[in-house]
């Protein structure tokens, strides 16, 4: 696989493209108002417990009070102890006003407030240190066993001679140096100090220790060695990013490029475009068939659909090849859009077993290089695949747009009809209730039309039925569902 990373730089927004043998597979943003705070560490005050919920509100200075549930709580966190909680019952582990060193692991997604734990974890270019944790653990996408064992023990070894703490070994340090991997240690052991430091001397709702910068932190998480190049546009980003990476990962500086073409550097690849496509419901497939994909607070569902593909052999082939296409869309635009949550995919319906398997083969191979943890089911007994991808957070769609003022996010307005009749029950309503000498109507020009052309008999009626004359006014600022009844 070649990869490749663009990565625009403005004082007020960042923005990072993720290309894939020539196709942009993820997109992520980054805006100086709505930061994220992911792996942000905090000074919090629980400011109420909730035994019923088994969590606690804790208060760290954000607009939103943040989530803590008791299974993210180690025993004594408020004194730092790394022993994990062995109950449950939220009681035993937090009181209202306590103060405690918290760890955010989800950002505030629609209404609710970020979720955090006190099991700070913190990531260097190889490793992830665990203060609370114990033991090593190897990325999965490591295969090689030799090298999974090798990894295992130069890390054992090091930390044997270290203070407790666990570590995450990922998936870039396949193939590290035993001084690298040691070295990235050290460095992590010393942050931990500092931060604990800060947050010991810190008053509750302050921030402690913040993550990097977008694009300090993609040369830290996906800088691999399937990346060929990464280029931005900014030239002060540009000598940051490579003192960065000369420090942590020297092997890699000659890969940072700094951009000084004409075109702005997310035309190319046509980036640009693409997002302007993640924000749509439908996405075309090459064959003809399409996806319908809703996002919703409660889960996003995507839909198949043929659509012009006719296939050449017979309708069950036709639907199985459809099938096959949609999967890897589907895993590209779950990356793409950043869609995480539960998720319902509804194939269209395979009578084959053999087919309904290799589609599900098909759609968890394209997922394999996806970044974010998915876990999918099997066909349901109503043909949908269920699967769950863990959001951290905002979708494409929250962050780069908001409700339609107009239908508030439903995606459809009433249709002019039932806006005149819902004004034909109010007249009547108005007529009865006061006494008038006659009434205007101020709606949208198609509401208006609709009434002077195809139920202008209707009015008529009605204005014989309240004995008053109705006037019909356009109002160029209303929406079509929009409507007064004016007493006169």
């Amino acid at each position: 696989m070649s990869a490749e990373i663009l990565i625009n730089v403005t004082p007020r927004e960042s923005r990072a493209a993720v290309i894939e043998n020539g196709v942009l597979q993820e997109v992520l943003v980054e805006r100086a108002n709505r930061l994220g705070l992911t792996s942000n560490v905090y000074k919090g005050r629980v400011s109420r417990v909730l035994p019923g919920m088994q969590a606690a509100f804790i208060d760290v200075g954000l607009a939103r009070t943040a989530f803590l549930h008791a299974s993210d709580i180690a025993r004594g966190a408020a004194e730092g102890a790394d022993d994990p909680a062995p109950a449950l019952d939220i009681r035993a582990l937090v009181a209202e006003g306590d103060e405690l060193l918290v760890q955010v692991v989800k950002d505030p997604l629609g209404t609710k407030g970020a979720r955090l734990t006190t099991f700070v974890t913190l990531p260097s270019r190889y490793l992830v240190y665990m203060p609370h944790g114990q033991g090593v653990g190897i990325s999965a996408r490591i295969e090689e066993e030799p090298e999974r064992s090798r990894l295992r023990e130069v890390v054992e070894t090091a930390l044997a001679a270290e203070r407790a703490g666990g570590y995450i070994v990922r998936t870039v340090a396949e193939g590290a140096a035993p001084e690298a991997l040691r070295a990235d240690m050290l460095f992590l052991m010393r942050l931990w100090e500092v931060v604990s430091e800060r947050g010991f001397g810190a008053v509750p709702g302050t921030l402690v220790h913040e993550d990097l910068p977008l694009h300090l932190r993609l040369l830290r998480d996906l800088l691999g060695s399937e990346v060929d190049r990464v280029q931005v546009d900014a030239p002060a980003a540009h000598q940051k990013m490579l003192e960065f990476a000369r420090t942590f990962m020297p092997e890699s500086a000659a890969k940072i490029e700094l951009y000084q073409g004409s075109r702005p550097i997310l035309d190319l690849y046509g980036v640009e475009e693409e997002i302007q496509k993640a924000l749509e419901r439908k996405v075309p497939l090459k064959s003809g068939g399409y996806l319908m994909i809703d996002q919703t607070e409660a889960m996003t569902t995507i839909d198949v659909n043929t659509g012009a593909f006719v296939g050449h052999r017979n309708l069950e082939d036709t639907i199985f090849r459809t099938n096959l296409e949609a999967a890897v869309a589907i895993a590209r635009q779950l990356r793409l859009r950043n869609l995480g949550g539960i998720i319902i995919i509804d194939f269209i319906d395979m009578q084959d077993e053999d087919h309904r398997g290799q589609v599900l083969q098909a759609l968890e191979k394209a997922l394999a290089q996806d970044h974010a943890r998915t876990s999918i089911s099997s066909v349901s007994p109503l043909g949908l695949v269920e699967m769950t991808r863990k959001r951290t957070r905002e979708s494409l769609e929250h962050l780069l747009c908001m409700p339609c003022p107009i239908c508030e996010g439903r995606r459809y307005v009433k249709t002019p009809e039932t806006v005149a009749y819902e004004i034909f029950r109010e007249i009547l309503r108005q007529s009865r209730q006061f006494e008038v000498q006659g009434l205007m109507i101020l709606a949208h020009q198609d509401v208006i039309e609709l009434l002077l052309d195809e139920e202008s008999a209707a009015l008529g009626e009605l204005e014989v039925v309240v004995g008053k004359p109705i006037r019909l006014q356009t109002e160029a600022l209303y929406a079509q569902d929009q409507y007064d009844v004016v007493l006169i």
